[in-house]
């Protein structure tokens, strides 16, 4: 089956030239590389992390290479199948995340333990993966919402916390965020515009952007995981090469012993 025309149209390459239908969908498969770089970086960096609480990190990782596979074959085939794979790969990447590192003290009053909110994520995905082919054309909508709910919660967490690090880091996270959805929104609502100059590439970018929001989202989730949830841990945040560069990457060290920031 191929996918509706009409939305993706920012996925139809200009057709004056067939360099440009063929670099487009290359360019959009060079893209995908970051999510294939972004989990083995998360899981080495954050090996601390791993060696006491391994589950989460791994499964996560996991599925964001399947994310970009399913990526990847969405843009190669730009099938309905594809695109339903590529969606729905994210938001149950989304909900093992939520599942396994969703503070219990944001919990719903009728839920008491973390098996119980496994069952509520559980039920809550399956009946959202059954509407997602109710009406296709909003899926990617929906998904792109609950980054709203994660920067509610970042803010939340962060009136606790006087790490300047901690604050530093989300800044940028978020920096990288607002690039990806303006690229995101770029491509889906000025396609026209960005057709008639031979530039439809700011689906890539959305691509490389989200990835680098979630290099920093992740060691930010997870060094709030570790103050809820390890307390005779003090999690610390490091950078990768070094606090010197330009350019870093985020991941979290344990310490001994545990203070509140």
């Amino acid at each position: 089956m191929e996918a509706d025309p009409h939305l993706f149209p920012q996925h139809k390459p200009p057709v004056n030239t067939i360099t440009q239908e063929l670099s487009v969908p290359l360019v959009f498969q060079i893209s995908n590389v970051s999510f294939f770089l972004l989990s083995p970086a998360l899981l080495y960096l954050n090996r601390q992390y791993c060696q006491k609480k391994a589950v989460p990190l791994y499964f996560v990782s996991g599925l964001l290479i399947l994310v970009g596979l399913f990526s990847m074959y969405f843009h190669m085939t730009l099938s309905y199948v594809g695109q339903l794979l590529d969606e729905l790969s994210i938001l149950w990447t989304l909900a093992v995340a939520y599942s396994f590192w969703y503070p219990q003290a944001y919990f719903p009053k009728c839920i008491k333990t973390r098996r119980h909110f496994f069952w509520l994520t559980g039920i809550t995905t399956v009946i959202s993966t059954l509407m997602s082919f109710v009406k296709p054309t909003l899926n990617a909508y929906a998904l792109n919402c609950i980054a709203f709910h994660l920067l509610y919660l970042t803010w939340k967490e962060l009136k606790k916390c006087n790490d300047k690090r901690v604050h530093r880091m989300a800044a940028v996270m978020v920096m990288w965020w607002a690039l990806a959805i303006t690229s995101w929104i770029s491509d889906r609502w000025l396609c026209w515009l960005w057709q008639a100059i031979n530039f439809p590439y700011f689906h890539s970018f959305w691509h490389v952007l989200i990835a680098l929001s979630l290099l920093y989202c992740c060691p930010l989730v997870i060094y709030f995981d570790v103050s809820y949830e390890m307390p005779s841990f003090k999690p610390r945040l490091e950078y990768w090469p070094s606090d010197s560069w330009p350019v870093v990457v985020p991941y979290v060290t344990l310490e001994e012993p545990h203070k509140q920031c």
